[in-house]
């Protein structure tokens, strides 16, 4: 019976291990079947664009379709009072084509390093595996609508790719 119940013990230990870091990045895409959709965005390491164990994190919700682009965007462990900017990195044909950005919403992180943004932008156009990320504002020129600064290790980018359907086109 004890040997049992230690092989029980070993086993729900090496299942843990194992499920653990699978749910550790967090579930992106679509919220059951509402027209709602989820985004992990990650702070990651430049040099293989793996994502930065205990780094800066966030989470936007957004609608999958409607006739304007709406998300919200929490995010955490971010440089305290830092200026950030969510952008829609690409442009109209969906391509991922520096230095083109799309600004969504921007604010300052509070002195605990979060940030809350909330933003509403009518694109006029859908989006097909579209790249978000959170920028330093100070590296983007909202009305030219292009990266001026390039920071990597001070962002945070998509765990996956989203697509958005404009509805009023």
């Amino acid at each position: 019976m004890k040997r049992l119940l230690l092989i029980t013990i070993v086993l729900a230990i090496v299942v843990c291990l194992v499920v653990t870091p699978v749910f550790a990045a967090g579930k992106s895409g679509q919220a059951g079947k509402s027209n709602i959709g989820l985004l992990y965005l990650y702070e990651k390491n430049p040099s293989d664009w793996t994502i930065v164990d205990g780094g800066s994190w966030g989470k936007m919700k957004y609608n999958l379709s409607g006739p304007t682009f709406d998300c919200v965007f929490n995010g955490h462990g971010l440089q305290p009072s830092g200026s950030y900017t969510l952008i829609y990195y690409g442009d109209a044909t969906n391509n991922d084509v520096w230095p083109y950005a799309t600004c969504i919403a921007s604010g300052t992180a509070d002195d605990e390093g979060d940030i809350h943004l909330a933003g509403s932008f009518d694109f006029g156009y859908g989006l097909s595996a579209a790249k978000i990320w959170l920028v330093l504002s100070s590296d983007v020129n909202c009305d030219g609508g292009v990266m001026t600064g390039w920071h990597p290790a001070s962002y945070l980018f998509e765990h996956n790719l989203i697509s958005y359907d404009d509805t009023d086109i």
